[in-house]
């Protein structure tokens, strides 16, 4: 499906920024569509509809009301309309006024059609709302939807003056309270004219006893807050609001409710008549937030500890390595002390993380020194990494740095002739399926007759049965092109089974 950007560049030679005007309009208008309870699309001209009457129009983008239902079941973007289909937005489009339907009738089996708004950016129109309601629905004219078409009608007049949304507006609004989770309409002075049920909830919920309505909502909320520098804040942002200021969506805590705010001012026409507010009572949500944090923090905890217990049995493996005498216990228990600090490594990356992934290039990059420091070959072998692992789930990174760390270090101990200087390389390369592994020493090669299936070695033994039991991937030994050895390494990473 095309994006908005895709669409806009593919009918248009809008420049840069009257697509992110676009951007802006398309962002904010959730609340437009609930406000008028009508589905709301964006056209833009097609065929040079601009300048020609007898251009078409094409539908960019489309939303619905969570408020009502909706007049389009069907998926409108990308259709394309002539004059005689919607004859108002071809006017909107070339007299820059708001046209509103001749009758409510429908024709060709649609819903009746709306008002057509145009969307003017630098003072030229560069786009037209339409609002199509679905009047098979009808709704009793009560306070709430007069006050919420009043609010549309104000914010269609400023889409089609150029002054919303405005440039400054943050990127938040996908998060900011709906108009069904509660709406209030403030008059110039920043008195409550009308508050919805939920915002009256809302605001019962941080204290409120009394009715909201002419009361000046900066005071109200201000007495609410028992935070002094939290209520000043919650005051003038509000007074701002009404004084024309940009606004921003802000949370509210008063006795133990969390409540979000967003206001807006009403400017039709260039004349403020007031500022409409929308609230929205987010207790619960906090309050499973701070839930998952505190589980955050206690996963967190845990991985610290066993990688302090990791830590630990290492230091005692290497001090009992450092004082035996029999070179094969020696060699034994420095191979444990490896072992265990590349799982102490997975464990203290995980420590640092909140979404139980780990970056295996910091992991391996961390690990690269130590398999160095803990090899028992006199000469030092340079080890390096080419490529990228990328992030694996916490359950299979633990295995799979495990078989690198076997793979590399018995590349370290068994791939060059003794005092001989050497290079190993992990290249990694990752696709949407694939992550293939490539460990290239450039050593004696294999020896005659080597298997890696009737290996008795250790560590070729853990790395077989971890690759086939945890990671359900394939490895194979073979003679490098350019001699030595390449421990070929490939792990699934499709859809199929748990997330790698």
């Amino acid at each position: 499906m095309s994006t908005l950007s895709d669409l806009l560049a593919e009918h248009t030679d809008l420049p840069g920024e009257a697509v992110d005007h676009l951007q802006r309009v398309v962002g904010e208008w959730q609340l437009l569509a609930d406000l008028s309870f009508a589905d709301v699309l964006l056209w833009v001209g097609a065929d040079s509809a601009a300048t020609n009457p007898t251009g078409t129009v094409i539908c960019v983008a489309h939303c619905r009301p969570t408020t009502a239902s909706t007049a389009f079941p069907e998926d409108v973007v990308g259709t394309v309309v002539s004059e005689s289909e919607h004859p108002q937005v071809l006017q909107a489009l070339l007299e820059g006024n708001v046209v509103r339907p001749e009758d409510g009738g429908g024709h060709a089996g649609l819903p009746p059609r709306g008002d057509a708004v145009p969307v003017r950016w630098n003072g030229e129109v560069i786009a037209v709302l339409s609002r199509d309601t679905n009047l098979s629905h009808q709704r009793a004219q009560s306070p709430l939807e007069v006050a919420y078409l009043d609010c549309a009608e104000d914010l269609c007049q400023m889409i089609s003056d150029g002054t919303f949304p405005i440039r400054e507006a943050r990127s938040d609004t996908n998060s900011s309270p709906r108009a069904g989770d509660g709406f209030i309409r403030l008059d110039t002075d920043g008195s409550v004219v009308y508050a919805s049920p939920n915002a009256l909830s809302a605001y019962h919920r941080m204290g409120l006893s009394s009715d909201l309505i002419g009361q000046n909502l900066a005071a109200t909320t201000r007495s609410l807050v028992t935070d002094p520098f939290e209520s000043q804040e919650v005051a003038g942002y509000i007074r701002d609001t009404i004084a024309d200021k940009p606004g921003r969506r802000m949370e509210i805590e008063a006795r133990g409710a969390t409540v979000l705010l967003r206001a807006l001012v009403l400017k039709p026409g260039g004349k403020r008549v007031g500022a409409a507010v929308v609230v929205r009572d987010v207790t619960e949500v906090k309050r499973r937030d701070r839930a998952l944090l505190s589980k955050d923090a206690t996963i967190r905890e845990i991985h610290h500890r066993v990688k302090n217990n990791l830590q630990t049995v290492a230091a005692l493996l290497r001090l009992q390595a450092r004082r035996t005498n029999n070179e094969e216990a020696r060699q034994a228990l420095s191979e444990s002390v490896r072992r265990v600090t590349s799982i102490a490594l997975v464990h203290d990356t995980l420590s640092m993380s909140v979404d139980e992934e780990v970056n295996l290039d910091e992991v391996v990059d961390r690990l690269v020194p130590i398999l160095s420091d803990v090899a028992t070959v006199s000469t030092p072998i340079k080890v390096r990494r080419e490529g990228s692992f990328g992030v694996f789930s916490a359950e299979r990174a633990t295995p799979l740095v495990m078989v690198l760390t076997e793979l590399v270090q018995n590349a370290i101990e068994h791939a060059f002739e003794p005092g001989a200087a050497g290079t190993v390389t992990m290249r990694a390369e990752r696709s949407a399926r694939w992550l293939d592994v490539v460990i290239h020493d450039n050593g004696r090669g294999l020896p005659p007759g080597f298997s890696l299936e009737r290996s008795d070695r250790l560590g070729l033994q853990i790395v077989r049965t971890l690759v086939a039991a945890e990671l359900n991937g394939s490895l194979g030994l073979h003679p490098g092109a350019e001699g030595g050895t390449d421990a070929v390494l490939r792990v699934p990473l499709g859809r199929r089974g748990p997330r790698y």
